[in-house]
């Protein structure tokens, strides 16, 4: 589609740095075009205040702001936590919201009829491969627009001077515009002082963790906590029934209160290059450490291994924006059958930053205290190790055996 033929573009749209000066440049660069703006709440209900009346007074002919919450819980985090899936200890906050957003934006770009769809990512990001992969997958035929690709500004700085001069409101300010992104499962920082990996990041000073406290500054005494699982997910918080939703609300709380869930990483990203970010992910910390200590007890060991080392190859597919794929559902479909008996209650403690086990229960337990135990019992014959061992151990003596004899012969 040639550029003066696009009349009606659906922008992503968060109300931030970026794709508040995308919609007076769209309209500059591309021929006055309508602009739609989409906003897909994913928990960060306090970054949508006055979204509306800022998108209007910019430009843009309407603006969706839709509730993805539960959908983006239960039809996406969920099934990552449940494979035990992280990037290089990263819980893929951000990298599992884009799917979801990027899917109803292909849904109202279609009902409005619009020519393309644009994203305010840049093209040094993870996010503009996962918001086109979907878009591709969905919307093969619809035309994308990335002005970070396209316009000849350079940096946040140059973002802010053209904020400035075409009366585009802002939140932040030339000396605090940290790279952030949050939802209900995360708070991301990125940039300033946090790209010299020499610099501690500042967890004590006022204003910057958003979600908890440093662990310095948690209580001195510590916090008790249960969880319920059904099948793998997540259903009661202690004791009480509620959403998964509610529960990671909850579990941020109390988390981010304990100082649990921060994370300082230097990882690799999709494009090639090595980038710092420091992660808010106390909720999700925790539902993670809750789930892998009951699967201890309900998975039996070759089920437990396998799913751990295809747990790297889902986070790898949802960090790389490829969720809309047959082997990512393919892999969904395997650990919905290893949760089958997924169910039980974990208790925690949390202290100063750490979480401690305290107790796992499951009718589904595949421990059994009178087999394992130190003392005497009448269940588990220990002279049956002997030919277990001569027959596991038996490619082992050959081996030895036959390098004996080789060795000899080159004695001669």
């Amino acid at each position: 589609m040639e550029k003066k033929d696009i009349k009606k573009v659906v922008l992503a749209y968060s109300g931030g740095l970026d794709t508040s000066i995308i919609i007076p440049w769209l309209k500059e660069n591309y021929n006055n075009c309508e602009v739609i703006a989409v906003s897909g709440n994913v928990g960060q209900s306090d970054e949508l205040e006055g979204l509306e009346e800022k998108a209007i007074k910019t430009g843009a002919s309407k603006i969706y702001i839709e509730d993805l919450n539960d959908e983006f819980v239960d039809d996406y985090v969920i099934p990552t936590m449940m494979a035990g899936a992280k990037y290089e200890e990263y819980l893929l906050g951000t990298s599992f919201a884009r799917p979801v957003i990027a899917k109803r934006i292909v849904e109202i770009a279609k009902a409005e009829g619009a020519d393309a769809i644009c994203h305010g990512c840049t093209g040094k990001g993870n996010d503009q491969v996962r918001f086109e992969l979907t878009i591709k997958a969905l919307a093969p035929e619809m035309k994308i627009i990335a002005p970070w690709r396209e316009w000849s500004i350079k940096s946040r700085e140059e973002e802010i001077e053209y904020a400035e001069a075409h009366n585009v409101p802002l939140k932040i300010n030339r000396e605090t515009n940290y790279s952030k992104d949050k939802n209900l499962w995360h708070l991301s920082h990125e940039g300033l002082d946090l790209e010299d990996t020499g610099n501690e990041p500042l967890y004590e000073k006022e204003g910057f963790l958003e979600m908890g406290v440093s662990p310095i500054m948690a209580p001195d005494a510590p916090t008790y906590i249960t969880l319920d699982f059904e099948q793998g997910r997540p259903v009661a918080f202690n004791g009480e029934k509620m959403s998964a939703k509610d529960i990671i609300l909850n579990l941020n709380k109390v988390g981010g209160a304990n100082g649990i869930g921060l994370l300082d990483i230097v990882e690799n990203r999709l494009v090639g290059m090595k980038c710092r970010g420091v992660y808010e992910t106390p909720g999700g910390e925790i539902l993670y450490f809750a789930h892998n200590y009951l699967e201890t007890l309900c998975l039996d060991k070759y089920t437990a291994h396998k799913k751990a080392e295809l747990s790297i190859c889902f986070a790898d597919l949802v960090y790389n924006g490829q969720w809309f794929t047959p082997l990512r559902e393919a892999l969904s479909a395997f650990v919905e059958k290893t949760q089958e008996n997924v169910t039980g209650t974990v208790k925690l403690k949390l202290y100063k930053g750490n979480i401690i086990k305290a107790g796992a229960w499951s009718d589904y337990s595949l421990y059994s205290e009178e087999i394992a135990t130190f003392g005497e019992d009448h269940v588990y014959d220990q002279t049956d190790a002997t030919g277990f061992i001569n027959l596991f151990g038996l490619p082992l003596k050959v081996q030895a055996e036959v390098n004996a004899k080789n060795a000899k012969k080159n004695q001669k």
